[in-house]
């Protein structure tokens, strides 16, 4: 059922044509004035100009893009900035106007802009032409009939927790989701994660089924020549997908993948990370949706670098303000907040849309990064998370209104992985990084490695066009040789931590660790910022530690005051499983989680943060159609997710 209803009028289409124009042409002359490369010897030029290219582009634009598909592609859409600069460069002298230099990739850029600012300054926000040039290039492509059962739209927004959703939604800051809400024809519930509460193990869960043996983001296989696994990294993720598939992925069936690690078991992938390596997967037809309109591409641009400017003044604002708990965030942050922010998020819309359009798609799974990412840095209820949400907000609408001009009806689930959790880091609490504190508790000549920087930094540095593989294959080998001369290794995955000692190939006892290091597990415990440790006993089996007691996990006894207070009811049931995993630690060390102020402790440099327990990272939501059959009870595990899913795809098929 339609959501928003918004007919485009033949007033309002001319009214954004006008717009349209204006910017086109203010965009040019703003350049000119710059003095970037543009020369205009009178302004009523640039008017004949503007309306000469709309003609041209109108009848050449859609014979070039099919021609340089290819080479837009594998530009990342880049290309279509000089393809349109090209075009404006070859017929600007038959109007006295000379173009040169940057100004073939500026002038494009200023005349999205500029449009993109008028567009939102008169509140125009009619897509109406963009949807009918897709659907128009979709029919083309369409190989079947119409079919006759509705598709899936399963839109993820990384590390958007339940309760922070309402917040948004009640703030005003997510319109359309509220109205789906309100509609009574989406039904919003909380889930469980498991306890490695990021996306690696969630999106394992959610589009193959099975996450069994991922203990956190990263893990040591002491088996292995201490060889560490990762949900990021161009091979560790490709082998960790042939791990956990058995051929029966979500996205299996007649489905596509847009921007996730895994890819469900299909081929139709676009930034898919389990696939990044094969080359040939980057090219899909669905990216003509991206390139449909030759100012689209440069809005995208535009946007970024628009992100970029209120990046750098967050920055300064928090500074000024002095706004805690808050993390260095740097130049290189920058960019792949608006990587990820804006770029990541059009594609994804964009190439949605084109699946849509062409019918064929019976479910598309795609992550939206951007909150997750700003989060991270700015925190999790920060105005530059709201900021997100609201951009995140727009996307759905847009997916919803391009429903209408799809020749078949899709539904539409929206939901997140994972939470987060904010806080002050370990290092920020305690005066100094969770590494040296480890060390201090071991005798000073082991050789100790550890990986405590920013899980998420690296999956979207991963993402990033631009991104050098070659440099990461020679990075990830010096790793494996630096782990196999360690004894000790200490690993991050948000406020969860891991301790391997790898003199010992088997995963070491509670008797042994005291026998060997008899002032590790006391100092762990003993620190303030340390909420529980899960360990082995050859005695008395799974054992979760805290300050002043122990729970017996295999027997429910509780000596002293239970550690495990207010990590929520199923966190016994969470360690038991993670505990008889293979390469579960020797030492799994969960930071502190105080209730009254929602707060935990990353062991990473993250403001807000996910990995482990305690608070929201472990409760994101779903949003689901209200006719699909979704049991009340309690949805714990990322794997139940995949079950309710697929359930429901094969329901709508009958």
């Amino acid at each position: 059922m339609e959501i928003i209803d918004q007919k485009s009028t033949p007033k309002r289409s001319l009214k954004r044509s006008l717009i349209v124009l204006i910017g086109n042409v203010l965009g040019i002359y703003l350049i000119s004035f710059l003095g970037l490369g543009v020369q205009v010897h009178q302004f009523d030029d640039i008017i004949l100009l503007v309306l000469f290219i709309s003609l041209v582009n109108s009848i050449l634009w859609p014979i070039l893009t099919r021609i340089a598909m290819p080479f837009l592609v594998f530009t990342f859409g880049f290309g279509t900035l000089i393809l349109n600069g090209c075009l404006l460069n070859f017929f600007a002298p038959l109007f006295e106007i000379e173009i040169q230099g940057l100004a073939i990739v500026l002038a494009p850029i200023a005349m999205a802009a500029v449009t993109t600012i008028l567009s939102a300054i008169i509140t125009i926000d009619d897509d109406s032409s963009y949807y009918r040039v897709v659907l128009k290039d979709a029919e083309k492509k369409r190989k079947t009939e119409i079919k006759d059962y509705p598709g899936v739209i399963i839109v993820e927004i990384d590390g958007l927790a339940h309760e922070v959703l309402c917040e948004a939604v009640e703030k005003g800051h997510m319109p359309t989701v509220k109205e789906m809400i309100d509609s009574g024809n989406y039904n919003l519930r909380m889930w469980e994660t498991d306890l490695s509460s990021q996306t690696g193990a969630s999106q394992a869960g959610i589009l193959h089924g099975n996450n069994e043996g991922i203990v956190a983001f990263r893990w040591i296989e002491k088996d292995n020549d201490n060889h560490m696994m990762q949900c990021s990294g161009p091979t560790k993720v490709p082998e960790l997908e042939k791990r956990i598939s058995d051929g029966n992925g979500l996205l299996v069936d007649n489905g596509a993948s847009r921007s996730n690690l895994f890819s469900g078991d299909t081929d139709n992938v676009i930034f898919t990370f389990s696939k990044i390596l094969n080359i040939k997967k980057l090219y899909n037809k669905a990216w003509y949706s991206v390139f449909s309109n030759p100012s689209n591409f440069a809005r995208i641009v535009a946007l970024l670098l628009a992100d970029i400017i209120l990046e750098i003044w967050s920055q300064i604002i928090h500074k000024i303000k002095d706004i805690r708990p808050r993390v260095k965030r740097g130049i290189a942050y920058v960019i792949t907040r608006a990587f990820t922010n804006v770029f990541m998020r059009e594609i994804n819309t964009s190439t949605l849309i084109g699946d849509m359009m062409i019918g064929d798609i019976d479910v598309a799974y795609s992550t939206y990064l951007g909150y997750d990412e700003i989060a991270h840095h700015s925190g999790v209820r920060d105005n530059d998370a709201w900021y997100a949400l609201r951009g995140m907000d727009k996307q759905i609408k847009h997916l919803i209104d391009a429903n209408r001009y799809s020749p078949r009806d899709y539904q539409f689930v929206i939901q997140s992985d994972h939470g987060q959790t904010n806080g002050a880091t370990f290092t920020q609490r305690y005066g100094e990084t969770f590494e040296d504190f480890v060390k201090s508790l071991l005798p000073k000549d082991m050789k100790v490695f550890a990986k405590m920087d920013s899980n998420q930094d690296n999956v979207a540095k991963e993402y990033h066009p631009f991104s050098r593989k070659n440099k990461k294959l020679e990075k990830e080998k010096e790793e494996e040789e630096e782990l196999g001369d360690s004894e000790v290794i200490v690993l991050a995955s948000g406020n969860l931590a891991m301790i391997y000692l790898t003199q010992w190939s088997q995963r070491l006892t509670y008797e042994e660790l005291n026998s060997y290091f008899p002032e590790m597990i006391p100092g762990i415990i003993g620190n303030e910022y340390v909420g529980f440790i899960l360990v082995k006993s050859q005695e008395h089996g799974d054992l979760a530690i805290g300050k002043n007691g122990i729970y017996f996990l295999d027997s429910g006894k509780i000596e002293g005051e239970n550690p495990l207070e207010g990590f929520g009811d199923n966190i016994v049931r969470h360690l038991k499983r993670t505990s008889s995993f293979e390469h579960t630690p020797d030492i799994l060390v969960n930071s502190f989680y105080d209730e009254k102020a929602d707060e935990v402790c990353a062991f990473e440099e993250l403001v807000g943060s996910h990995g482990g327990v305690g608070g929201e990272q472990s409760q994101p939501f779903i949003l689901h159609p209200s006719t699909w059959n979704v049991t009340d009870e309690e949805i714990v595990g990322a794997e139940n997710i995949y079950r309710l899913l697929k359930e429901n795809l094969a329901e709508l098929k009958k």
